[in-house]
Parts: C-alpha cells; structure tokens; sequence
C-alpha cells in the first residue's frame, strides 16, 4: 500500500494565499505520514517528545503547539503540557524536551512557570543526565532582562547533567520567523526510541491534529481590517485621565473570541513625530529608500518604533553624543539611572542631543526597531458579543520639552482613529485566563482603573451563561465622581444579582489613600471563606506596585484568617496557582 502513496503537493497555480499553500502542504504532509504509518509494512511510529511551555499571554504557547505540528509531521509523538502542569518527578524521566518560554517583567518567569523554576533551582533537584534538551526564548530587547527566563532554564537544565538537542535560540518581539525556523531545524535533531519519553508517555494519543489555516484577524502576521463601532470617553470632567471605551465590528470575520483574550492593535505612529524626524534629517517624506517599496514617511508612520528608543540607538548615541550624562551613565553601566534619564524621551530627543550632526536615514533605520503591536484586555464577553469585541484603554499623554507626547497605540486609537475606519486588530487567546470551568464556583476579581477590563468581560460571559456561582469585584481609581467607569453597568449587575460583591477603593477622596488591597484586608475573613469554597481569585492591572500589593496582601489575609505561618501561607497560595485559580492578567 504504502509504496501507491505518492506525495502530495499543492500546484504552484492553486488559487490559495501563500500562508494557506504552506498550511496545506504541511497538513497534507502530515496526513501522507500518518497513511504511510497506518500501513503494516510502515516504519513504527516515532517516540515521545516533550513540548512545554512558559507563557504570560500565550505567544509560548502558540510555538509549544506550532513545535507539536512540526513534531507529528516527522513520525513524532508530542506531549505539549504547560510548566505549570508537570510535576518535577514527571519531569526528571523525560528523555526528549522542548522548552518555549517567554520573559515576563524585568526578567522574571512567567507566572505558569515560577514554581516549576523554584523546583528545578532546588539544591534537592535531582541529576538529569538522561535528558536531551533545547530551549526556545522569546522576549523583549527594550527590556534588561530579555529572554532572561529561557537563559535560566537552559543554564539550569545543563547545570543538572542533561544534554543540548540544540543551542538556544532568544527572540525578539518580531519572533514567528526565528523561531519557526528553529522549530524547524531543531525538531529534526530529536530521534527518541518509539515509546520513550517518562511518565508523560500515556498522554501522547491526544496530541492535537494540525492547525486550520487561520482568518484574518488570528494571528499578528494575518490581522483584520475591522471597523471602529464606537470610540466613548468612560472617564468624567476633572480626571486626570482620559479613559476610552472602543468597539470593533467583527460581523462576517468567521472569529470568536473568549472572556479573557487579548486583542492586538497594530498601531500608526504620530504624524506630527515623523515629521519632527523627517526635518531633523532634513530629507523629505517622499524619500526612497534602498530595498524597499515605501518611502521613508511611510517606513517611519507605520513600520519602525519612533517613541521608544531601542538598544541599538542608545548605545549608538551615547558612543557619538557629547552629552555628558548619558555617556556616564553608559559608562558605569547603571540600569535604573539609565532608565531614569530615557524617562518620557523617545528617538527624536536622542538625535536632538547633538543636533548639528548629520545622521544618514540609512544609518537611523538600522538603529531602529520594528513597530509592535499593543496588546489589551478584552472587555467583553464573545458568548454576549459575538459580532464586537469591546476595549477599555487609558490613553497616555504627557508634556515634556516643549512637545505634547502620548502613547503610540492609545493615542492612535483615541484621536486619529474615526468611527467607521478600519484599523488592524488580532486575537490573542489567553487559555490560563478564564471565568471558572465550574459555573457554581465564585469567582474573586480585582481590577483597579483599566485593570476592570477582563472582568467587565467575565461578568459578562456569567450573565450570558447564566452560572450560578458568586461574583465578588474589588475595583478603584483615584477619584469616585469622575473615575468609576462603568458605574450604571456594574450598579445594574449589582441590582441584578450578577455581581454579588462590589468593594470600591478611590485612593484620594480622603486624606489616607485607600487601594484594592486596604478592601481586601479589611474583608479578609469573607475573602478566605470564599476560597474555602473554591473561589477563584483573579487579578488584572499594573504588575510592578499594584499586583505585587495585592500579592502580598492575600498571603497575609491567608495567614491571619487559616491561623497559619507565612510559609504555611505560601504553600496555600502556590496550591491555588497550581490549581489554576490564582491567576493574573498583569503587565
């Protein structure tokens, strides 16, 4: 049989796109393997491969799973698991492992992945001499700690004994291309004996057939052109923010979406900035540029990050500059000084240091980085929405040197958008982030300012799914009369019973500032009481203060309401993270 199976191919004249012919060859790829194997005189089916993963958002995930198409269309078995769900003992008898992780904060492992990195840095870990490995990072160079958390994992994994498949590879934000190809040239290295691979071997039958070809609108690299249905200030007269309300028509996309999703904005940059450039180069917008097919205003509107200087550019400067602080603080090398002098500056500001010197568009394109998208919290539920995806953004402004600044996307979305334009949107799913699989569970949500985001969201999808379980909502700002966004919406929840508990937090309506975490100290019996009951506890909103306060706050209440220790504290709350139902949207 297996000798009349020709293989398939897709003709070059095939009225499909590129990504769908690619999609195609690979899923027809993979069906001629899995016949061929299906035949009794075929080869046996290869061993077990290990694919985990390390995800904040989803975007490692996505590769785990990408790897794990790869991987089936070689004769592989993958087992794709998140580190959040492998057991160290499970883990020190697998023999083939692909990690993806990505970087989260200054540094640190993602949140499904810090108590697997607390067991593997254990003095107690035991030798992995056994194991063949590869690492896959993906991270942010605008950060210090780019692709940190893969450079622990590899670092530990050879540490402890075990073997590289292949060198590690550390992404940038711009990763589907780097990473596809060491997907694709890594997965060819690993040749396990059918049926190895440890105690995770079992799971191998539900590996996950190949990927549909995706729909506008599913990936960064294939968004969709959506119309903008409503663009509403949220926040009142006085505030000292300028919080949005925005709707995307999705009507006749074919996409759904969770409560608990991201959506990507692809943004276009400040026209008002490029110009500022244009005439510090002092070149006009229509300039051609060498290899490419649009001008060099064009390049810089909607193809380069022009508001955040990069690495490249610093360094670049600092070397040239004649300006003396930043050539100190390059010098001794201090991070948060650095960090404190590029505050509220962007690319125009570095080149304005010296501003007699001629700098050549070819030489600044090269310090550049590409433009990224900006990712927001869905505020809407896809089950009562299914044909608009809702958004809740505060949109940055500031005033610095002269020149009015703001945020490439918020800005982009809150004044040069018009009702009825269509800018570029995706979907980013978040599948660590979701209302609880058990209607009858409570869920426990704290979201001060646009952190209220995904809980609108979730509030939402209960109503729509009519779940019976308890709904209990810790939201602030700083001033109640001109910042309780979505006032009439949550009241009429309240009125309703969907939402059972509403604790406020305005931090400067009186002299001593109130936050969430004062709310939930001050209600922390009720609170423990509801993760007795199997509540689900979720955060969303700023990680470096908020989310650490909030943190802290509940292994505290934990500890004083369970009559425990702090350590004691701290294996509770790592068995509600381990269980799924202590999880955060935070950034």
């Amino acid at each position: 049989m297996s000798q009349n199976l020709k293989t398939p191919f897709i003709p070059d004249d095939a009225p499909f796109s590129h990504d769908q012919k690619a999609w195609l060859s690979g899923f027809m790829a993979a069906l001629h393997t899995r016949l061929l194997a299906s035949d009794d005189h075929a080869k046996p089916a290869g061993g077990l491969v290990n694919i985990l993963f390390g995800s904040q958002t989803g975007n490692a995930e996505n590769l785990a799973n990408q790897a794990a198409d790869v991987a089936r269309a070689q004769g592989l078995a993958p087992v794709v698991q998140g580190l959040d769900e492998v057991s160290l003992e499970d883990f020190a008898q697998m023999k083939h492992v692909l990690i993806a992780t990505s970087t989260y904060g200054e540094g640190e492992m993602p949140d499904n992945a810090q108590l697997f990195w607390e067991g593997l840095s254990a003095s107690t870990m035991p030798r992995l001499e056994d194991m063949q490995f590869a690492v896959l990072a993906i991270g942010d160079t605008g950060y210090d700690g780019f692709c940190q958390a893969g450079k622990y994992l590899d670092m530990r994994l050879e540490q402890l004994g075990a073997k590289r498949i292949a060198e590690r590879i550390d992404c940038d934000v711009d990763y589907e291309a780097a990473a596809t190809a060491w997907i694709e040239a890594t997965l060819p290295l690993v040749q396990p004996e059918p049926g190895s691979g440890g105690a995770a071997g079992a799971a191998a039958s539900g590996s996950k057939p190949a990927a549909k070809p995706s729909l506008p609108g599913s990936s960064r690299k294939n968004p969709l052109a959506s119309r903008l249905l409503t663009n509403r200030t949220l926040s009142g007269e006085g505030s000292g923010k300028d919080i949005r309300h925005f709707e995307f028509d999705l009507s006749g996309s074919g996409l759904h979406y969770e409560a608990g999703d991201a959506l990507g904005v692809i943004p276009v940059n400040d026209p008002a900035l490029v110009q500022l450039l244009l005439d510090r180069l002092g070149v006009a917008g229509d300039t051609a540029v060498a290899d490419q097919q649009q001008s060099l205003g064009e390049l810089l509107l909607r193809q380069y990050e022009i508001s955040t200087p990069s690495r490249d550019l610093i360094q670049a400067i600092g070397q040239q500059t004649r300006n003396e602080e930043l050539r100190h603080v390059l010098q001794h090398d201090d991070k948060e000084a650095l960090e404190a002098w590029l505050w509220g500056k962007d690319v125009l500001d570095l080149l304005l240091l010296d501003p007699a010197r001629a700098i050549g568009v070819d030489e600044l394109l090269q310090w550049l980085r590409p433009l990224q998208h900006r990712a927001y919290s869905i505020s809407s539920s896809g089950t009562m929405h299914p044909d608009q995806v809702h958004l809740t953004v505060a949109a940055v402004r500031y005033q610095r040197a002269g020149r009015q600044r703001g945020g490439v996307c918020s800005t982009y979305m809150a004044d040069r958008i018009a009702q009825g334009d269509q800018p570029q949107i995706f979907f980013s799913p978040n599948k660590a982030f979701r209302v609880p699989a058990n209607p009858d569970l409570p869920a426990i949500m704290v979201g001060p300012g646009t952190g209220i985001a995904p809980f609108r969201a979730f509030l939402q999808e209960r109503e729509a799914s009519s779940a019976q379980g308890r709904n209990w909502l810790f939201f602030g700002d700083q001033h109640r009369a001109s910042d309780f966004i979505y006032e009439d919406e949550l009241t009429a929840w309240l009125d309703k019973g969907t939402l059972h508990r509403l604790d406020l937090a305005f931090s400067r309506d009186q002299q001593e500032k109130i936050y969430v975490q004062t709310r939930m100290r001050e209600n922390g019996k009720e609170l423990y009481a509801w993760l007795q009951e199997g509540g689900h506890f979720y955060v969303c909103g700023d990680a470096s203060r908020m989310a650490k306060d909030v943190d802290d706050a509940l292994h505290q209440l934990v500890a004083e309401q369970a009559g425990i220790s702090p350590d004691k504290a701290v294996e509770y709350i790592n068995a509600l993270k381990k269980d799924k139902r202590y999880v955060r949207d935070v950034y």
